[in-house]
């Protein structure tokens, strides 16, 4: 009788472990299912978040554009302070054309006297054309030469004739521009230098075209400066 009892109960522990399995494996059955409905809830959601992104971006791209093309149609008319309200706008925008539109405010700024303002919209520029990106380094150079920034401005210079790829007419306007600055700061030995090599390696420039200043003349007088600074 003891060991009818002892195999119902080994029986009913058993089956109750079996209910306890069967049970587990159903709900793990409902979680993956819980699981993979959430998944794809979580992709239909971002790629429904892209799309109304990129549908946004999109249209800020246009209409940054369009503000680009109005600026520059008031800037061909003279109208500079209607065309650097445009581009001040459009810098706001999105795309190459927010990107250029900090270059083209920056241009007008520098030319109504405002340096900083001009190197703050330079700032936020980015070229990867080495001829573009020269010219811009060569103006943030000119701007921190009107703030008297004389060390920021000869490292812009450098990093123009950098990015300039050989040009050989914009790697020795940067180099010239450089030597001016450094004569200005009475660093006239290294001012004969960069004179030098520009003559050596650039002799048909010209700073200010046919009959401008003898980049020769430049050179010997820093020499003869620096000569007397000894």
């Amino acid at each position: 009788m003891a060991t009818t009892d002892k195999k119902q109960a080994t029986r009913t522990t058993i089956d109750e472990l079996n209910e306890k399995l069967s049970s587990a494996e159903q709900s793990v059955e409902k979680n993956k299912k819980k699981i993979l409905y959430a998944v794809i809830a979580a992709v239909a959601v971002v790629a429904i978040g892209f799309w109304a992104y990129y549908g946004f971006y999109q249209n800020k791209v246009s209409e940054t554009k369009e503000l680009v093309g109005k600026a520059d149609a008031a800037k061909m008319e003279g109208q500079d302070s209607m065309a650097l309200k445009l581009y001040k706008q459009a810098a706001e925008g999105y795309g190459k054309f927010a990107n250029r539109a900090n270059l083209e405010a920056a241009i007008i700024l520098f030319n109504q006297g405002k340096a900083a303002d001009a190197l703050t919209y330079l700032e936020a520029y980015s070229s990867e054309e080495s001829l573009i990106g020269s010219m811009a380094q060569t103006l943030k150079g000119d701007c921190n030469v009107n703030l008297k920034k004389y060390d920021d401005a000869v490292a812009c210079y450098e990093k123009a004739v950098k990015v300039a790829d050989g040009n050989k007419m914009l790697v020795p306007f940067a180099m010239y521009k450089k030597a001016i600055v450094l004569a200005a700061q009475n660093k006239h030995a290294e001012a004969a230098k960069v004179f030098e090599e520009i003559s050596n390696q650039y002799p048909a420039f010209a700073p200010h075209g046919q009959g401008g200043l003898d980049i020769q003349k430049l050179m010997e007088q820093e020499k003869f400066r620096a000569a007397g600074d000894k």
